[in-house]
């Protein structure tokens, strides 16, 4: 991927960036593997808003997302690369020797006419998924499981990479994108290499439109309010919160712990990515 700059014709033109799509080979996504995605604008099921900020947007199709890498021992063969607007990594069509296509995330060097394969009996190259206990220490992995048959739930995302550190029993360690150590069963399944579009975190919005295209909506400063609607409102002129920072309900805002209950997979970090 690459990164190309728009001629400055006006404001917002000015400072854009924006993905070349050089590696994007089609425009017309696989239509049995697209469902409808329905817009909740932040709202649970209620009608109530639970995430603030959301709403509007360009209309979107999901595209299912093969995160399983089930079909041990079918070969399939990658036909095209695909922009994904639900995610920031590229995604491949890949059409497999029984006829059966899924969409997978695009590592690296993965280019259109190459072959992967998922498995024990699969080689170490870069779009494989094997299980973690026969990848060799060293190798950078993506789409990693965190429960064994569950899918891949971790470094999903453009750019990222997990290094495999050690092996011990029946977990393994690995080093996330975050600097995280923590264990993994050795049974899961991880997919070699690392993930493409990694020019990503460079890309420059450029206008607030642009964000509105994706679903954000603005954000209003709560010391810009009246004291009746946020904690740091209200004062004469250019105020601070007075205090501790508070969300708009009273809460303590930094620096509080909000886990309520220690997550079973907890107790496999090895080093936490804060040190």
């Amino acid at each position: 991927m690459g990164i190309r700059k728009i001629n400055p014709t006006s404001p917002g033109q000015r400072g854009m960036t924006k993905s070349d799509f050089a590696e994007v080979t089609t425009s017309t996504p696989e239509k049995s593997l697209l469902k409808p995605m329905r817009k909740k604008a932040g709202r649970n099921n209620t009608g109530r808003i639970t995430c603030r900020h959301k709403g509007g947007g360009h209309k979107q199709a999901y595209r299912v997302i093969d995160f399983k890498r089930d079909k041990f021992g079918i070969p399939g063969t990658v036909k095209t690369v695909e922009y994904d607007p639900n995610r920031n990594v590229r995604i491949s069509l890949v059409v497999y020797a029984d006829g059966e296509k899924r969409y997978i995330l695009t590592p690296h060097d993965l280019k259109v006419g190459d072959t992967i394969l998922s498995g024990p009996e699969a080689e170490i190259q870069v779009g494989n998924a094997l299980p973690l206990e026969l990848i060799p220490l060293g190798t950078i992995i993506h789409n990693v499981e965190l429960i064994p048959g569950r899918g891949a739930k971790m470094v999903r995302t453009a750019g990222a990479g997990a290094q495999l550190m050690a092996k011990d029993g029946n977990y393994v360690t690995i080093k996330m994108p975050s600097s995280e150590m923590r264990m993994v069963r050795k049974e899961c399944l991880a997919t070699i290499g690392v993930l493409g579009n990694a020019e990503f975190k460079n890309l420059k919005i450029g206008k607030a439109g642009r964000t509105r295209h994706l679903g954000i909506r603005p954000t209003v400063r709560g010391v810009t309010m009246n004291p009746c609607d946020h904690p740091h409102g209200g004062g004469e002129g250019k105020t601070g919160p007075g205090g501790n920072p508070k969300t708009p309900w009273g809460k303590p805002a930094l620096g509080r712990k909000t886990r309520k209950v220690k997550k079973a997979s907890g107790k496999l970090i090895v080093r936490g990515r804060k040190r």
